[in-house]
């Protein structure tokens, strides 16, 4: 397997991001090894929250929220997905699958012997999260998922994300940038806008960010659809607590809120809520606002209760 390494030089301006820099090495199930860069913000001690990211961002894209978490004691878990952020980079489509980004972050779990985790997961940090909670049960605590969902090709995909699916195949430069600038309701700054760019030198960093939108199960026989299912009936009996913080300006996830809350046990009793003025990167759009919900839901479902 063929992979590139962002310069660290392309990282040298983004803004409010001065955390260190960790890695772990994770197969690339050929023979070789990539490098996996997480962020460990907060005491070493305190309470673990996971961050997982989406496409296309990375773990930037919860700066604010690490900062806020890490000032209230906890300690914050922020993994750049392998194609992504400072994480190594494989070169070819074909590299990326479910599976293996399932396997990937698996193997950050295991490396740094979490429990107890929170996770927050947003877009297709719930698409990898999800799988891990239904998987891993024990390890997790509690779930915040905001904007995600677990497909399993089952019911028809919109014609929104069939044209986006699309779109991230036909166009001649993958405008990473562009697309976090159009599902935000807010004006990001050019700088913060550079910042979603930077892992991304030019198109050949850009296989992982490109394949995404394939690997979304859209057909009952998609290659994830079994192990999704079998995720679902391992979280339609999961009765940990379990949030729901949605925004309201996100047409590609409305609604996905409600099979959460509907199907899965721990979401009973819990506070849900819909993040107002957010559209899909909430996380720009209103960190002060979900890092409130996660504090809340945090405090409200002590770990030594459950």
């Amino acid at each position: 397997m063929h992979y590139l390494t962002t310069p660290a030089v392309c990282f040298a301006d983004v803004p409010d991001y001065r955390f260190a820099e960790h890695y772990i090495k994770v197969s690339d199930q050929e023979g070789e090894w990539l490098h996996l860069h997480y962020v460990d913000e907060g005491p070493c001690d305190g309470e673990i929250i996971l961050m997982l990211h989406g496409e296309p961002s990375w773990s930037f894209l919860y700066r604010k929220m690490i900062t806020q978490m890490a000032s209230q004691g906890y300690r914050v878990i922020a993994p750049d997905l392998i194609g992504f952020g400072k994480s190594d980079k494989p070169t070819q489509q074909s590299d990326y699958t479910y599976q293996r980004h399932v396997d990937w972050i698996r193997a950050l779990l295991i490396e740094l012997k979490l429990s107890s985790i929170t996770l927050v997961c947003q877009d297709w940090g719930g698409l990898i999260g999800l799988r891990l909670v239904a998987e891993h049960p024990t390890l997790f605590a509690r779930v915040l998922a905001a904007n995600t969902m677990l497909p399993t090709g089952d019911h028809p995909a919109s014609e929104a994300f069939l044209q986006w699916k699309a779109f991230s195949q036909q166009v001649e430069i993958f405008p990473v940038a562009g697309i976090i600038k159009g599902a935000t309701v807010t004006e990001l700054s050019k700088e913060t806008l550079a910042a979603y760019d930077a892992p991304y030198p030019d198109e050949r960093y850009k296989a992982g960010v490109r394949q995404f939108p394939l690997l979304v199960p859209v057909t009952p026989d998609d290659p994830a659809s079994a192990a999704n299912r079998a995720a679902w009936q391992v979280l339609q009996q999961f009765t940990k607590p379990f949030i729901t913080a949605f925004s309201d300006s996100d047409p590609i996830t409305a609604g996905g809120d409600k099979i959460l809350q509907k199907l899965i046990p721990g979401c009973a009793g819990q506070a849900h809520t819909t993040i107002n003025n957010g559209g899909h990167f909430l996380q720009e759009d209103q960190a002060d606002s979900l890092s409130q919900v996660l504090l809340m839901f945090i405090l409200a479902n002590p770990l030594n209760i459950q």
